[in-house]
Order: structure tokens, then C-alpha cells, then sequence
């Protein structure tokens, strides 16, 4: 099956679902391919949770902008079941992990693999579930996979990495072992973040989420814990060298940054080698963020979000002097998800742009920064009406995005 969506959005006129998890069919999106170089509106028009004020200009609802060149959005398959995480192999085919405990091999034609067993249990209630995935920058010689799951354990549940080698006939994760857990474990199913990536180095960048409720949530400020961080570990588990905190007493060696909420997306910048991330806020507040080592992002200190019942959260303060601002949020939610930079040319306007999966907002946020602000936002395939998950670039220059309806699509010129 497939749809062809002529994704070009005029974004100050759109309203879209805040919320829900809307299972619409593929349909064709019309053909506007209409440019303007006139300045567009904020994409976002629905009113804030809060009246909580930017720190600067341009942190929030910055000016519309609209793609000029024509492009596609593909339905490849629909036959995936909760697809979480998503990844390049060095033959251009898709690794795809589901969350009820499986990964798939997918083709860019959106031919589907037998499922790949072998791996850890996952606890894959409520936000849990088989998450995140990356190979091995040697994959072509050694075959290893690392993934990121929710693991249960006696004691709770808790965010782990684990590391494996995709056997000869594709069927199997042969020899899985827990490389690092983010301790402490919690009974409960929320916030586990779950994203992993390789730096330059080739060390692990994992991040975690601060697993929600209140008892947890102060965890995201605590040193000696592995919650609501961004960690950077090598590819046995171990603390990577380098790392902000390495030697100091009462902190954890793994941790790069704290004061997360629920990270679930990450990415590095492909010319300045900058890691950004995207988090989860409560009612409003989700935060794009560009993290630097030993920063601490300040949740829930402070936050431009309110809980959910409408309280502020702790003092309903959004500055204090020692405590990162993000680069940007939204209010209300973009429910962010995987996201990747654009360093392809098929189309060069998008070059070093990034691309967010939206979830409650049901749609793929395509953002321009310039000197680390945003200066633009686009809204992509909305009309879709899906809950985008995870998206990459692949080896041909074209995004490929899942959603958790079970698409797997290709977004590429027309």
C-alpha cells in the first residue's frame, strides 16, 4: 500500500489534534505547492496552558515556514506492530524495533522481516517496551546491535542497555547481555526515555527519563542517580572517559547532563558535532535543548509547563540563575520523539534542518536553527492523523519515519 501526500503546509493556518492516538487512513494531502517568501505565522495558534512569558525572543511560537520544494510522503507498510526505534544498516535496509519485544529488517521498498527474537525480556506496559536501537559503527565485520529497553527486575522496573549480535540468517539476537542499567529501579511504566547514539568517539549517548511521578521526580537533580539524564557510556556499559562528573564524590561518572524530564530525542548536529535533545514537559513545556557537558536543564526547578490538573509545578518558576534554558519549547505540547538533522541533498533547503516526531500532535516538527536559535517551524504530514515515533535519515538522503498506528514512511522530492 501506498500514499502520496503533498506534504507542503502552510502552517499558520492548521489546527490539529492535541491530543489521542487517531488511527486515520492514508489519503492524498492535495497538491499546494504554492512558495511565498512572504513571513508566515507561528504554526502553533491554539491558546497556552499557561501565561508563563518567554526568556528571550523567539523561544517559543517563532515565525512559520513553508518548504518550496515539492515532496512525497510514502506509506511503505502499515504491517508493523508499535514501532519504537529506528536505524540505518550499512546496506541502506531499516532496523525497526517494536515494542512488545522484537526487532524487523525493513527494505526501502517497505519489505518487512520475520520478527528477531532473542532478546532480554521487556516490560512493555504503559511507556515501556523494546526502545531505542543503533549498530555498531563496525557492524559490516562484528554484527552488533545495541538497544535500549524497559527491563523488569524483582524490584521494579528501570531503563537498560542492551548489546547483541544479529545472527547469519537475520532471525536471532545471538548472545544479548545487559550492558547498563539506570539504577535506581521504580515499580512504576512511565518515563524510561530510551534513545541511544554513537558519538565521534564511538562511545554510547543514552538518555533516561526521570520515570514520572513525585516520588521520582526529584531524582532528575540528584547526582548519584541515573534518572531524568543524558548518559555517555562505553560500548562494555562502563562510565566513557571524559565525562563531566568522572572523579567527583557523590555523582555518577556516566552522567553528561541532568535535569531531564523524558528524553526521547537525540541527536547530533552533522557540521558542529552538537548534541541536541528533546524532552517531554507536563502540560506544556515539551524543551528542545542543546546540551553541553555538566549543564543542568533544570527540571523540575523550573519549566514553562504546569501539572497536569492545572497546579504549578513546585514554585512555578521558568528561570534561575545556574539552571539551562531550553533553546525552545512549545505550549502546548509537541509530544517529542525520535528526531534527526537533514544532511542530505535531495533537498537542499532542508540542509542542517531538524526533524521531530510530534505524537499527541500528530505531526513531523521541521525546525531551521541558526547560531543554536530556532528561526523557523514547519509542520509535515499532518493530515496524516498519526502518532510519529521515530525518524532517520537514511543512506539514500530520504527520512524514513514510523509511527506508532505500525507506518513506516519515506518522505522524499516529489
Amino acid at each position: 500500500m501506498k500514499t502520496y501526500i503533498q506534504a507542503i503546509l502552510a502552517g499558520a493556518t492548521l489546527a490539529l489534534a492535541a491530543c489521542g492516538s487517531p488511527s486515520g487512513q492514508p489519503r492524498n494531502n492535495g497538491t499546494d505547492t504554492t512558495a511565498t517568501d512572504s513571513a508566515l505565522g507561528p504554526v502553533e495558534t491554539k491558546a497556552a496552558n499557561s501565561d508563563y512569558k518567554p526568556a528571550f525572543a523567539g523561544q517559543t511560537r517563532i515565525a512559520g515556514v513553508k518548504t518550496k520544494t515539492p515532496y512525497e510522503g510514502t506509506v511503505l507498510t502499515d504491517k508493523l506492530d508499535a514501532p519504537w526505534g529506528i536505524t540505518n544498516l550499512p546496506d541502506g535496509r531499516l532496523l525497526i524495533t517494536e515494542k512488545k519485544g522484537v526487532m524487523r529488517i525493513a527494505t526501502t521498498a517497505g519489505q518487512l522481516s520475520a520478527p528477531i527474537t532473542g532478546l532480554p525480556k521487556v516490560n512493555d506496559a504503559g511507556q515501556g517496551g523494546l526502545l531505542g536501537v543503533r549498530v555498531d559503527p563496525d557492524f559490516a565485520t562484528n554484527r552488533i546491535v545495541y538497544w535500549v529497553f524497559s527491563e523488569p527486575l524483582p524490584e521494579g522496573n528501570l531503563t537498560a542497555v542492551g548489546k547483541g549480535k544479529l545472527s547469519a540468517d537475520e532471525k536471532s539476537i545471538e548472545g544479548a547481555t545487559v550492558i547498563y542499567r539506570a539504577t535506581p529501579a521504580y515499580k512504576g511504566t512511565l518515563h524510561y526515555g530510551g534513545r541511544i547514539l554513537f558519538d565521534k568517539d564511538g562511545n554510547l549517548v543514552i538518555s533516561t527519563g526521570e520515570r514520572s511521578d513525585l516520588e521520582t521526580r526529584p531524582q532528575a537533580q540528584h547526582l548519584n542517580s541515573a534518572l531524568g539524564k543524558v548518559l555517555r557510556i562505553t560500548k562494555d556499559g562502563k562510565p566513557a572517559a571524559g565525562n563531566p562528573f568522572e572523579g567527583q564524590k557523590d555523582a555518577r561518572p556516566e552522567i553528561y547532563s541532568y535535569g531531564h524530564r523524558n528524553v526521547q530525542g537525540l541527536a547530533f548536529h552533522p557540521e558542529t558535532g552538537d548534541l541536541w535533545e528533546a524532552e517531554f514537559g507536563p502540560r506544556g513545556g515539551d524543551e528542545l535543548n542543546h546540551i553541553v557537558a555538566g549543564k543542568n536543564y533544570g527540571w523540575p526547578t523550573i519549566t514553562y509547563g504546569i501539572e497536569y490538573k492545572g497546579d504549578k509545578v513546585g514554585e512555578g518558576i521558568q528561570q534561575k540563575e545556574g539552571l539551562e534554558q531550553p533553546v525552545y519549547y512549545w505550549d502546548p505540547v509537541l509530544s517529542p520523539s525520535g528526531m534527526t538533522f537533514y544532511s542530505g541533498k535531495n533537498i537542499p533547503e532542508w540542509k542542517n534542518n531538524l526533524f521531530i516526531c510530534g505524537l499527541s500532535s500528530i505531526h513531523i516538527a521541521r525546525l531551521v536553527i541558526e547560531n543554536n536559535k530556532v528561526v523557523g517551524e514547519e509542520m509535515l504530514l499532518a493530515k496524516e492523523e498519526q502518532r510519529f515515533r521515530d525518524v532517520v535519515e537514511g543512506l539514500d538522503g530520504n527520512l524514513y519515519a514510523v509511527t506508532d498506528n505500525g507506518r513506516l514512511y519515506s518522505i522524499h522530492k516529489k
